[in-house]
């Protein structure tokens, strides 16, 4: 397996930031070794860190653009079917979509740093109507920060890119408590400005 995704990485490497985007569009391989790899890249020189930023953020937000409008058009019933061949199981459909009921269109950007729910959150959005141009901002707003993350731990790593997942585990869990706090914040303060207006 592991040779796989090193043989799926150098042809990726070969298309440049071309190869990142479509690597994030496809996501085969994780986001996270796509991005690390991407690193590794820039500390040789052969790519630059801002461009691979930028190629990284279309490819994700691509690949949950097609997630949002399979969520869209598609609906439940599509997903329950087909949903194994996006990795995205029964489980991982219903917490997403109890978490968009339950937070709104605000979890789209909070969500994206935990990982149960990381793809699947574009899912439920799409079966909503959440407004397109509003799904696209939140994605792009967590997207940047991802990727300029394991980037930067690939330029870091060096030639030891593929350490990634065990050395990014626990800012990767930190952020997911960052951004769980953050979620039921602004749950809470929706619902203390709902029953504000309800008093006056």
């Amino acid at each position: 397996m592991e040779g796989l995704i090193s043989q799926v990485l150098q042809w990726l490497t070969d298309l440049g930031y071309a190869g990142i985007a479509i690597g994030l569009m496809l996501e085969v391989i994780p986001s996270e070794i796509v991005l690390s790899y991407g690193g590794y890249m820039v500390s040789q020189g052969k790519i630059n860190f801002v461009g691979a930023v930028i190629a990284g953020t279309i490819g994700g937000t691509i690949a949950q653009h097609f997630l949002y409008w399979i969520g869209r058009y598609g609906g439940r019933p599509f997903l329950e079917k087909y949903g194994k061949y996006l990795l995205i199981n029964k489980k991982h459909l219903d917490i997403a979509e109890q978490w968009f009921a339950r937070y709104g269109t605000g979890v789209i950007f909070t969500a994206r740093f935990i990982p149960v729910v990381r793809h699947a959150i574009s899912i439920p959005a799409g079966i909503a109507g959440m407004s397109f141009a509003r799904f696209t901002l939140y994605t792009v707003l967590a997207i940047i920060p991802w990727s300029i993350f394991f980037l930067y731990l690939g330029m870091e790593l060096d030639s030891k890119w593929d350490k990634v997942k065990e050395i990014a585990a626990p800012y990767v869990n930190q952020a997911a408590i960052v951004a769980a706090i953050l979620i039921v914040g602004y749950f809470l303060f929706k619902e203390l400005k709902k029953q504000h207006k309800q008093q006056n």
